[in-house]
């Protein structure tokens, strides 16, 4: 069942995009929309592969228990439908008189639509009128003309749908959702574009799409019902919330919104965090400058730019290199980085070494051999943190050059990948893989082959998806005591939520929402 649906602080609508073959089908999702949580359900007319005007819109919307809004999309804007305008607004017609709440009509038909109609437009039905671009999001300008097109053809509602090439198309969008003067819906589709899909409640728009399973939408990027109740609290999104993200390239495997989304809920606190996709990672600065954009994680491969981009940076994180966490400080707008990375690894390891029977008051780290791969700012954090227990450090990456460069710096040992499978000065050493290496999809991948890894005495990965990778599965095999990435992934997350929120970091509900991971 939906969560938080007693608890609604605007009035954006979730509506449900319903695709079926038959009417029976699109009457069942109709019901199951409504028990997960939907305000208003899509009928997707040009989905159904056989269709009986009058006797299947008068069942449609005799049985829906939501308000209705009939879409039937033709071929040349995206739909299915490849028939005789006539017939597609002889339909529409109907839906209008049979007591639909809304009905879309595209932009580049809505004129011949309204001669079609002739004045005969019942009151409770309000027409969306609608524009797709699947190419591009155009310039603020030629949204602002879009606009008006869309007002002047006698739309009730305003929608429009555009293609992110670059996550700072977004802005555009939420430019002119927050100053049209007449309802609208203004989505950017494809991953880039997800946070005009969350965060429209903030700008004040209509609705957003909501799909019942994931993968079967309506239009590219679509995020589910539960995913928008549970996950991002869309109910709880208002104008003054604060937007907090995960800033990374891949990004949507992260489990952050998950972890940071629930203890916002649980705190009180109002803010969201979103995964952000990220290409561009200074024009993302450039573009999201006001205060409401509060908080950044950064991962793959943002650490080390988001360092060279911050106004103040942690002494710690100037030496490792790089930054997992950037605040926009909220009285003067500038960018704090720090680092919280290696507290994480580096205090799971020593946890991990401590459970295999170290005790004493130094670090067991201390005097360890300890083998890093990747000299990213992930492998930065874990070679500095290493170092600072007493550790003695070995770097090995693909290329050489950078492994040299990271091991000059902290004052250790540089290797090729390659070499790793030959290197065994001693036992007992400790592995840290800092890479991508075998994270999904590719979880066949591995950085070291099985057979060295005997002579460790302890193998971290810093992937967590999955949290059992190639390399700790063949770790454990060997012998070697593991430490999953999701060990690190919930000790740096302990300071960043601190940093955003001014709150205790919730560390018993952080453990229980990646127990189950």
């Amino acid at each position: 069942m939906a969560s938080g649906v007693g608890m609604r602080k605007n009035e954006t609508l979730i509506c449900a995009p319903l695709m079926a073959d038959t009417v029976d089908q699109v009457v069942n999702l109709m019901h199951k929309s409504k028990a997960t949580g939907a305000d208003i359900v899509e009928i997707r007319l040009d989905h159904l592969k056989s269709f009986d005007p009058h006797s299947d819109i008068q069942k449609l919307i005799k049985e829906c228990p939501l308000p209705t809004l009939f879409t039937y999309r033709p071929i040349w804007e995206g739909g299915q439908y490849d028939g005789d305008e006539n017939t597609r607004f002889n339909a529409l017609q109907l839906c209008m008189k049979l007591g639909a709440d809304h009905i879309d009509i595209e932009l580049k038909a809505a004129h011949e639509f309204n001669k079609f109609l002739n004045g005969g437009k019942p009151e409770k039905c309000k027409v969306i009128v609608s524009s797709h671009n699947y190419d591009s999001t155009p310039s603020s300008e030629e949204l602002g003309n879009l606009v008006a097109r869309i007002q002047a053809a006698g739309a009730d509602i305003v929608k429009f749908a555009t293609t992110a090439v670059d996550i700072t198309d977004v802005a555009r969008v939420f430019q002119i959702t927050v100053h049209c003067q007449v309802p609208i819906i203004a989505m950017v589709m494809g991953e880039r574009g997800l946070m005009s899909r969350i965060l429209c409640p903030k700008f004040g728009g209509y609705l957003t799409f909501g799909t019942l399973e994931a993968g079967k939408v309506s239009a590219p990027g679509q995020p589910t019902i539960e995913q928008l109740l549970n996950l991002y609290n869309f109910r709880l999104i208002d104008s003054d919330t604060k937007v907090f993200g995960i800033i990374g390239k891949p990004v949507s495997q992260s489990k952050s919104p998950k972890l940071y989304n629930r203890a916002f809920r649980e705190d009180g606190f109002n803010g969201v965090f979103l995964h952000l996709l990220v290409d561009d990672l200074p024009k993302f600065f450039d573009t999201y400058s006001s205060p409401d954009f509060s908080g950044f994680s950064c991962t793959i491969p943002h650490k080390e730019v988001a360092l060279s981009r911050c106004d103040e940076v942690d002494p710690v994180a100037k030496s490792i290199g790089a930054v997992n966490c950037v605040i926009r400080r909220p009285n003067d707008g500038k960018l704090f980085g720090c680092n919280t990375d290696y507290i994480g690894a580096i205090s799971a390891i020593e946890d991990g070494l401590r459970e295999n029977g170290a005790s004493g008051p130094v670090s067991p780290l201390a005097g360890k051999l300890f083998v890093v791969i990747g000299a990213g700012g992930a492998g930065k954090a874990l070679a500095y943190g290493a170092k600072e227990k007493g550790a003695r450090v070995v770097i090995a990456n693909r290329t050489y050059e950078r492994a040299k460069e990271l091991a000059e710096i902290i004052g250790g040992q540089a290797l090729s990948l390659a070499d790793l499978e030959s290197f065994h000065p001693e036992s007992g050493m400790i592995l840290a893989n800092t890479t991508s290496i075998g994270m999904q999809p590719k979880i066949e991948e591995t950085p070291v082959p099985k057979e060295a890894l005997k002579h460790y005495e302890l193998v971290f990965d810093a992937v967590y998806t999955p949290k059992i990778t190639r390399l700790l599965g063949e770790a454990q095999e060997v012998g070697a005591k593991i430490v999953t990435g999701v060990e690190m992934f919930i000790g740096q997350a302990y300071e960043q939520y601190e940093r955003f929120t001014g709150l205790p970091a919730p560390k018993q509900l952080f453990k229980e929402i990646m127990g189950d991971h």
